[in-house]
């Protein structure tokens, strides 16, 4: 039975609409009006037209922040994947682990993606759960009430190099250069951060695990399911990514089917600042990825 680790209103969620202003060399956008909530963000995400990917102005219905992270453990590495049931566009996919922007951090997506790497991603020990560091920063340990984290081991979380085109809000360039595109269907810009997780060498034994918020009544609800772990390796070799799919349970290994999986948005195919599509077949992405 899943474990109930964090129940908190929906109502204190917050986040601002965008008008983004773009050109073949950089992109910038700034806030649009009164904060929203949840629902009227679902409200204002419809499809968007954009003639030309390169060079456009637009309104938005929100910022969204994802984060590529490259988990280092025991001398290999592997990109981490989430599976998620989309409600809202009636699929299921493999992501990268995101979330919205809330407002008071809009500024600030940086902030957000290492907010939602410590809540959606659960490393477990045999000692107990581990929380990180970002530079001199902690990471926050949001299920301290539910969950025993250790206190002298700990993961390193770093930046890796970012994006060649610049990002700003408003005048100020985002730090760690995120790529960035806007997403047609959903009316939303997307950033996403290239990092870099390193496991400490003392943990021999490892389980990784997803936790995502469902609303159930009226409440958003942080679920840990032991039986659906939900978190997804691929690995990589010299940097690059394997046809294969791993989870890690126990300090083992076990292979994952990838015959009917799909992979969201951000796999998909950009054209200049832009994405059309809703997600991508998996045996589409390889293919692309060989061509």
């Amino acid at each position: 039975m899943p474990n109930v680790l964090l129940r908190k209103s929906p109502a204190t969620f917050k986040t601002l609409p965008l008008y983004v202003e773009a050109s073949p060399d950089r992109l910038s956008y700034q806030s649009l009006g009164r904060p929203l909530n949840f629902n009227e963000v679902i409200q204002r995400r419809r499809p968007v037209s954009i003639p030309d990917s390169n060079a456009f102005s637009v309104e938005l219905a929100n910022l969204g922040v994802s984060v590529r992270f490259t988990l280092s453990w025991q001398g290999r590495e592997y990109w981490v994947l989430v599976r998620q049931q989309r409600l809202d566009r009636g699929d299921v996919v493999l992501k990268l682990i995101s979330g919205y922007i809330p407002a008071h951090e809009l500024n600030l997506p940086l902030l957000t993606a290492i907010q939602e790497i410590a809540e959606e991603c659960l490393l477990e020990t045999p000692e107990g759960w581990l929380t990180g560091r970002f530079g001199e920063t902690w990471l926050p340990t949001p299920y301290q009430a539910s969950l025993r984290y250790r206190e002298a081991v700990y993961f390193n979380l770093a930046s890796l190099s970012g994006a060649t085109r610049p990002v700003y809000c408003g005048n100020m360039v985002l730090m760690d250069r995120p790529r960035a595109y806007v997403h047609m269907p959903t009316a939303s810009l997307q950033l996403i951060y290239d990092m870099r997780l390193e496991v400490p060498r003392e943990v021999r034994q490892l389980s990784l695990f997803h936790v995502d918020e469902r609303l159930e009544d009226g409440q958003l609800v942080a679920q840990l399911d032991r039986n659906r772990p939900d978190l997804y390796l691929m690995p990589l070799d010299e940097g690059q990514p394997q046809e294969r799919l791993l989870q890690l349970r126990n300090g083992q290994f076990s292979e994952v089917s990838t015959g009917e999986l799909w992979l969201s948005e951000s796999f998909a195919p950009q054209e200049g600042w832009v994405v059309r599509d809703e997600r991508i077949r998996w045996k589409d992405w390889w293919a692309a990825r060989s061509a």
